[in-house]
Formats: C-alpha cells, sequence, structure tokens
C-alpha cells in the first residue's frame, strides 16, 4: 500500500483540523514538534540509541531487524492509541526526515483501515520552514514602555480592534523581568519557541503592520531568533508613557496575591544590580506587606535598566504618546490615534503598509 506523502504547507494546513502524529522518540520530541502533535513513538529514547549504535557498528539491515524486534509487540497498541484520539479516519504523521519510521507508521494505520498521510522532509523540513518565517522582512512597530505600562494588555487590545500582533511573551510564557516567571506556566524549549513563534508569523499578512511588544533579547530562558531581533531593532516603537504611580498599582495588582517567598528569590536574583541597600529595604517591605514600596524600588531598577537597554541598542524612530491612564483599551486607541495623525512618519519607514 502506498504512503501519500505531502508538502509542508498543505501539511499544516491540515493539522488545523487532523490528529498529527510524532513518531520520533521522545527526547526528540520533547526539544520541539510541530505544536499540538501527539508523541507515538516508533522507538522510545534507549532504543533509539540502541539502533543507532548498531547501524553504526554492525550495519543497516541488523539495524533494521533489530527495529522490527522492537516494534513488533508495539503494533497493536499503536493502532489503538491513534484510533483512541483520532476523531476521524484521517491521520497525519511525520518523523525527522520523513523517511523510514513515518512511512513504516502510516503504512501500519492505513493496514488498520485509517488514511495516513506523512509530512514530505518530515519535522527537518517544517523547521526550515519557520526558520524562514523570521528571515522573511517584516512590517513591525513596536509597542514600548516602562516596566508596568500594561503593554502586554495594549497588545491584546489592539488585537481585537482586527491589528496583527504577536505575543512574545505569551509565546515564551514569560514577562521578561526578573519576575517573569511567577504565575506563568513552563517555558517552552528554545526550539519549541521558535517554532510557535514562527507558527503565528507565518499566518500574518505582510502587507500590514505587525505589532510586537518591546522585549530584551532573552525572554527568561528562551532568546528571540536573531533575524527577528535585527529587525526589531530597526522598526519604530511606540512608547506609551504611563505615570510612576499608575505603574506601581499595577505591578500590586499583578503580584498582590502571590506569596511573599516566591517574590523575594527574584529581588535576591537581581540583588547585585539592585544594590544591598535596596534589596534589603524591598523584602522589609516585602514582609510588612507593603507591595507598593516593593514595587516603587523594583520599578527605579527597571526603569533605569530600560533606558540603557534603548542606549546600547541605539535605538532610533521612537514616538512617544502620553497618558493618564492604565487602562489598555483606552492607551491601545490612543496609539491607534497617533499612527493615523502621523501616517507619513510611519510609512516612510514601512511604504505601503498603512
Amino acid at each position: 500500500m502506498e504512503v501519500c506523502k505531502i508538502e509542508i504547507n498543505s501539511f499544516l494546513e491540515q493539522a488545523k483540523t487532523l490528529v498529527v502524529v510524532d513518531v520520533r522518540s521522545p527526547i526528540e520530541f520533547n526539544k520541539g514538534h510541530l505544536p499540538g502533535a501527539i508523541n507515538i513513538p516508533l522507538f522510545e529514547d534507549a532504543e533509539r540509541s540502541e539502533i543507532g549504535t548498531i547501524y553504526k557498528h554492525q550495519g543497516k539491515d541488523d539495524a533494521v531487524i533489530r527495529g522490527l524486534e522492537l516494534v513488533s509487540p508495539k503494533l497493536a497498541t499503536f493502532v489503538k492509541s491513534v484510533k483512541e484520539i483520532s476523531k476521524t479516519s484521517e491521520v497525519l504523521v511525520y518523523c525527522f526526515r520523513g523517511g523510514m519510521r513515518s512511512s513504516s507508521f502510516a503504512w501500519l494505520l492505513n493496514t488498520s483501515g485509517l488514511k495516513t498521510s506523512i509530512l514530505e522532509g518530515g519535522y527537518k523540513k517544517f523547521r526550515n520552514e519557520m526558520i524562514s518565517q523570521v528571515e522573511k522582512p517584516l512590517p513591525l512597530i513596536i509597542i514600548g514602555g516602562s516596566t508596568g505600562s500594561g503593554k502586554t494588555e495594549i497588545i491584546h487590545e489592539l488585537a481585537k480592534s482586527s491589528n496583527q500582533i504577536v505575543d512574545l511573551e505569551g509565546i515564551a510564557h514569560h514577562k521578561g523581568s526578573a519576575f517573569g516567571a511567577i504565575n506563568e506556566p513552563p517555558q517552552p524549549t528554545q526550539q519549541q519557541f521558535e517554532n510557535l513563534l514562527s507558527i503565528d508569523i507565518k499566518k500574518l499578512c505582510v502587507a500590514q503592520h505587525i505589532f510586537m511588544e518591546d522585549e530584551s533579547f532573552s525572554i527568561g530562558r528562551v532568546k528571540l531568533p536573531y533575524p527577528l531581533w535585527l529587525q526589531m531593532k530597526k522598526a519604530p516603537i511606540i512608547k506609551i508613557v504611563v505615570p510612576f504611580e499608575i505603574r506601581v498599582q499595577r505591578l500590586v495588582e499583578d503580584y498582590g496575591n502571590t506569596d511573599i517567598e516566591t517574590l523575594r528569590k527574584p529581588l535576591l536574583a537581581i540583588q547585585r544590580r539592585l544594590g544591598g541597600q535596596h534589596v534589603k529595604a524591598a523584602i522589609e517591605f516585602l514582609e510588612k506587606g507593603e507591595l507598593d514600596k516593593v514595587a516603587e524600588i523594583a520599578l527605579n531598577y527597571y526603569d533605569e535598566a530600560y533606558q540603557f537597554n534603548h542606549d546600547k541598542r541605539e535605538l532610533k524612530n521612537i514616538y512617544e504618546v502620553h497618558t493618564t491612564t492604565g487602562d489598555g483599551k483606552i492607551n491601545a486607541a490612543l496609539i491607534m490615534d497617533f499612527l493615523n495623525s502621523e501616517k507619513q512618519i510611519i510609512s516612510s519607514l514601512h511604504p505601503n503598509k498603512i
């Protein structure tokens, strides 16, 4: 029975509605995979390692025979697992290169009555496609502002008005500061962060502006793809200027229900940069429950760091939008009003995009 191979774009389109099975080993899957894929490994990590050793020292034929010995007892389980998770008779499968592992798995599923297609070129092809997404020119507008300005909320409000956005912090599961991991799920691996980011970018139209939040090169443990980072450094920045006391209030609201020990750790992590005296004072306020005082100390540090980062990057094309509120909906509207009134400036940076 011939196995159907489909190219990457068709595969990704069908993946929106069909079950996608990644048959690579768990260690490969955990490093990075197609978003939404389910891992049903043909070989476990130790088995894959064993087969690789046999292939290297004894040759392909012996490796194939050992592979068959390891897989044979699992065949019924594979079919049962796929049928349990698939709501239709169609399934998508991929391995690393679109070779023997995915072809064998697809043959098995086809034999059991399912219609199975595999990704031509496998995960390697997918990764190349994802890398190309962050290398293409993007009409970016960066939403900047000091810590506590509500930039992420503004991004989301812009999306509600049919603007194109990429939520970098949402994809990274991190708010970008020493406190950024608090109340967030575990961060993805570097490779999976790039996959998720690139999938989002691939959906966007490059004939219209794309809004992103101003970020450092690193967002927690993950790093922005360098080609995208270079584009972000050159893109115009709309900096929302929010009063200090409102930013303090936002931080208190964001972290007010967080336990003391969770907040103490990031304060100690920035002790060298914040200064021992300031950290000591912040922890004393923290233990008293005076979170507004803690926020004031932290913001003074982050304001200096934000300005230093901008100066170091030698950023140009920064346009300030001043506000008296922390309301994301109002501030998003202010930014759009500015863009509409300054079309000539922005259009000169990204021609034909407004």
